[in-house]
């Protein structure tokens, strides 16, 4: 089964749909969520002497998870103060059911429905020396104010472990954005299935330790909503390629084409050209201007070249294009874009090629910046292609700024996906894969030390490799992705957080291959 990875919106219809088609009342599902999260508080937690613990509960069913969880605390003797952020008669359903259990316990609770009732508990706050958040939930649209955010604030600056329900209050549960403050907690249990926001860069940094807990939730009422996000992992991206029957050979697996390459830029399209090899695919043909043939003839030797007609010395234009057409019979698939340079002619070459060639491509780096005020190509183009932007030039191929696509990764990489019918990879850290039906998968591999030159143009190769093995489009690109950055994982372990290259990631791709293989671990908790 995927990852799935919901929306705020998509949790509560699970929920509502198990409530009132499947018949599992809510308060079962609170019990099962307070439940869950103090079997995984106790195990962070348990080691932690004179422990004398806080829950911020709200008014809603976060809050109602809280109070469960005190009644389980106070059960085991442990001592506890409720601090309520709203006055107790404005709770209702199943948060004031637990609330009105966790009354017959003599539990201390102190009411704080607005600030002027907050300021004089400090002196009580302060006593406590572990907190669990069960403040604002999934539900936050707004930026946090007033008491809420004088308490975030000051749980910021007291120091003690903080323990978050279902989401940490103040993050936004479908970005992964900050909506004015968060809670940065060092551990996090979230019921159903994780939030989309959590495995965003900024939401797993301030989730710290992440639990996913089955509050009973049916699957196939999981499988009707049809959550369109996941997470890649180990043991969901597809690897039949790894499998290949032993009568295979270089013919049956697989021919790339790679264009690219130009004047001071040859070893753009080597890397691409390499990573297709590592990959597995059977032969790679580097399609490259004349003059520049001699550098990388000799540079590649397993990889053939086929010089091109030239604009001008070093660099390729429209003159190149019947050759080029030609050059594309018989591939399964092209790479086009590493170090063509941005000359008017080679882009105007790259478009018509993008229209005219019945070959699925994957378009990187010069490619894309040739496509900046040209997507209409994109619904020319005779076969399935792929762009592989990072944030820079994903803004030129939409007109937006870089700080709009990075506010909301997926909602542009998913509609630009589905206007030009493309699978569109939005690389950085988190890569996104959107796919032209909706779909949206998150890559969790990668690292800080892949910050360095030539990552894109092997992640192309990988990606045009994988496609040319006849794989399915969308499993080549998700394979390709989260390799790429399992490779760098495992040179990260082997060499150090930085220094290592992208032709170390080309060396390191089928040791990552293998060990995806033997492995299935997806990184989160599940209880």
């Amino acid at each position: 089964m995927k990852h799935y990875l919901v929306t705020a919106s998509e949790m509560q219809k699970m929920d509502k749909e198990t409530i009132e088609t499947f018949g599992l009342p809510g308060i079962v599902l609170m019990e099962n969520a307070g439940r869950c999260a103090i079997d995984y508080f106790m195990l962070q937690y348990s080691n932690l002497p004179d422990k004398r613990i806080g829950i911020l509960a709200g008014s809603g069913n976060n809050g109602g998870d809280g109070f469960v969880m005190a009644r389980y605390l106070l059960s085991a003797g442990e001592d506890v103060i409720v601090f309520l952020m709203t006055k107790n008669e404005k709770l209702s359903g199943d948060a004031r059911f637990n609330y009105e259990r966790l009354l017959l316990m003599s539990v201390h609770i102190i009411e704080l429905p607005d600030e002027n009732a907050l300021n004089p508990q400090f002196y009580i706050l302060n006593t406590r020396n572990i907190w669990i958040d069960a403040l604002l939930g999934t539900g936050l649209r707004s930026d946090v104010e007033g008491r809420y955010k004088k308490m975030i604030t000051f749980l910021k600056v007291s120091n003690h472990p903080i323990f978050a329900v279902d989401i940490p209050s103040g993050l936004h549960a479908d970005t992964g954005n900050i909506c004015g403050t968060a809670i940065k907690a060092d551990a996090t249990i979230t019921f159903g299935h994780q939030k989309i926001g959590m495995a965003m860069p900024t939401g797993k940094q301030y989730c710290g330790k992440l639990a996913i807990a089955d509050i009973g939730i049916p699957r196939q009422i999981t499988e009707s909503i049809a959550p369109r996000q996941y997470l890649l992992t180990s043991k969901t991206i597809n690897l039949e390629l790894y499998n290949r029957p032993s009568s295979a050979h270089k013919g049956t697996t697989g021919h790339v084409l790679v264009i690219g390459g130009s004047t001071g830029k040859t070893g753009a399209c080597a890397l691409t050209s390499r990573a297709a090899i590592r990959s597995g695919c059977g032969l790679v043909t580097l399609g490259i201007a004349k003059t520049l043939n001699s550098i990388l003839e000799t540079q590649l030797m397993e990889v053939m070249t086929q010089p091109l007609t030239e604009e001008i010395p070093g660099i390729l234009g429209l003159n190149a294009f019947d050759e080029i057409m030609q050059a594309s019979q018989g591939k399964k698939c092209i790479a086009i874009g590493p170090g063509m340079g941005t000359l008017l002619n080679t882009q105007t070459l790259i478009q018509k090629l993008i229209k005219e060639i019945p070959v699925p491509m994957v378009i990187d780096a010069d490619a894309i910046n040739a496509l900046a005020g040209q997507a209409e190509c994109l619904h020319k183009a005779k076969a399935m292609h792929i762009l592989t932007p990072h944030p820079g030039e994903m803004a030129r191929l939409t007109g937006l700024s870089t700080r709009e696509i990075q506010s909301d990764r997926i909602t542009f990489a998913r509609h630009f996906a589905q206007s030009h019918h493309v699978i569109l990879v939005l690389k950085g850290e988190k890569t996104i894969i959107a796919h032209p039906d909706g779909r949206v998968a998150i890559n969790p591999t990668g690292n800080p030390g892949m910050a360095s030159g030539g990552m894109g143009d092997v992640l192309t190769g990988m990606i045009a490799g994988m496609i040319a093995q006849n794989f399915c489009h969308g499993d080549a690109v998700e394979t390709a992705v989260f390799i790429h950055g399992m490779a760098s994982d495992m040179l990260l372990r082997k060499i150090g957080k930085i220094g290592f290259m992208a032709s170390d990631v080309i060396d390191t791709i089928p040791l990552a291959l293998e060990e995806c293989v033997s492995q299935s671990d997806s990184g989160v908790a599940n209880i």
